[in-house]
């Protein structure tokens, strides 16, 4: 198994400690000052703990692996978490689970054993009898691999954990798993915000409906301003003491959702009905979109589903050797990018259709004897992925992994930092 020791791929340019001049807060900033030697060893001590992916310190998460080789790795803080002072370490792993093979609690265990723990059992020794450590908290991001309208795509996803110095030494200290697992019960995870228990051992019991509402527990505390932002659930008790659990009979599936109706005749009676809608955007957006004249808006049938289709025109001076695959990401970042927002406002909470497709011709002018050549880029997002960036919740390159990109015809995977540098 091959194994990454992060003092071999960190720079020695770049330290793990944040610096006290950063820290606003004037108690924080005296801490983190009294304490920079115990911080710095802290630092030494986990960038070379053994991983079995590539893990860094960082102030930001869900970056590239190669923006991350390049970026601040300054992580370890003193700061504020519920009002309590707490030892924060935020970074990144570069392991990617499948989500058909690992559920939530999988993915957030695998995280916590390979990172937090480890950091855990050499932070802990440390800080144990400082009695400014109020608890310790931790961001790291990791990566998913599943499918989004039957199209693979990898993003990240966070593991929050939160512990009281009682149930960090129990953890470290504990002679066996059952003490190490009550230190974790007593503890806070959220996985992408949502509160999840982590199992040592196996998936851990399966409580019946009735148990599970009936289980005592404190509701999470309100606050959350951890340095990088520590999301917490709004809805979802924390889980507190397991009474002796009894096996659940599994629930019948679900049944599946009704097929969207396809038909020609569908399409037209939809079109019908939103025919005031379209032409209203059509006459307020054009000097944006630039829509095509003879191809008005429609609805078509793509992959089982039904998207409102937009042909536009979009202007693009040739670049020098420019592939296919650098003019549909200029495209999109020039013209389509723009455009979506806008489009939305339309079709607020539209639940009739299932996403839109941007069907845009490149008209790309000649420098050497002014003649323009064309070709066809064709961008498919449903609504789900759609509403993600509008709330700038995801990346472009998010939305186009979700989506679905036809150039000419062909299906093709764009990505967009490379195609616009000209690797493609």
């Amino acid at each position: 198994m091959l194994l990454f020791v992060l003092s071999g791929v960190l720079p020695l340019a770049f330290a793990q400690v944040v610096s006290p001049l950063e820290i606003k807060d004037p108690e924080l900033r005296a801490l983190q000052e009294r304490y920079m030697d115990d911080l710095k060893q802290l630092g030494a001590d986990v960038v070379s703990i053994p991983t079995e992916y590539s893990f860094y310190l960082s102030r930001r998460l869900d970056l590239d692996e190669q923006r991350q080789k390049r970026a601040d790795q300054r992580s370890i803080r003193f700061d504020r978490y519920t009002g309590k002072t707490v030892l924060e370490i935020t970074g990144n792993y570069y392991a990617a689970y499948s989500t058909e093979k690992m559920g939530p609690e999988q993915r957030a265990r695998e995280t916590f054993r390979n990172i937090v723990f480890p950091i855990l059992k050499v932070a802990v020794p440390r800080f144990q009898n400082n009695t400014s450590v109020q608890g310790y908290a931790f961001e790291i991001s990791h990566h998913i691999l599943g499918k989004v309208m039957e199209v693979s795509m990898e993003r990240p996803e966070n593991l929050v954990v939160v512990l009281s110095p009682q149930s960090a030494i129990q953890l470290v200290a504990g002679k066996d798993e059952n003490e190490q697992q009550a230190a974790l019960l007593k503890s806070e995870f959220y996985l992408n915000a949502k509160p999840v228990t982590i199992w040592l051992s196996g998936e851990g019991p399966q409580l019946t409906a009735q148990q599970s509402a009936a289980e005592p527990s404190d509701p999470p505390p309100s606050g959350n301003s951890v340095g990088v932002e520590i999301a917490r659930g709004t809805d979802e008790k924390m889980p507190g003491a397991i009474p002796a659990p009894t096996l659940k009979t599994p629930k019948s599936a679900d049944p599946p959702a009704p097929t969207r109706d396809t038909s020609p005749q569908a399409l037209a009676s939809l079109l019908a009905a939103k025919k005031e809608d379209l032409a209203g955007m059509v006459k307020e957006l054009d000097h944006q979109a630039h829509f095509v004249s003879y191809a008005p808006p429609s609805f078509v049938a793509f992959r089982k589903a039904v998207y409102l289709q937009l042909s536009i025109n979009t202007n693009l001076a040739e670049p020098p050797g420019g592939s296919r695959y650098r003019l549909a990401a200029l495209a999109f970042d020039n013209h389509v990018s723009h455009l979506i927002r806008s489009v939305l406002g339309y079709f607020k909470d539209d639940c009739q259709f299932d996403g839109i497709g941007f069907s845009t011709n490149l008209h790309l002018a000649s420098k050497t004897d002014n003649t323009a050549s064309s070709q066809a880029v064709e961008f498919f997002f449903p609504f789900s992925a759609l509403r993600c960036y509008e709330k700038f919740d995801c990346t472009g390159q998010q939305l186009i992994d979700a989506g679905t990109v036809l150039i000419n015809g062909e299906r093709v995977r764009l990505d967009l930092q490379i195609a616009e540098g000209g690797s493609h």
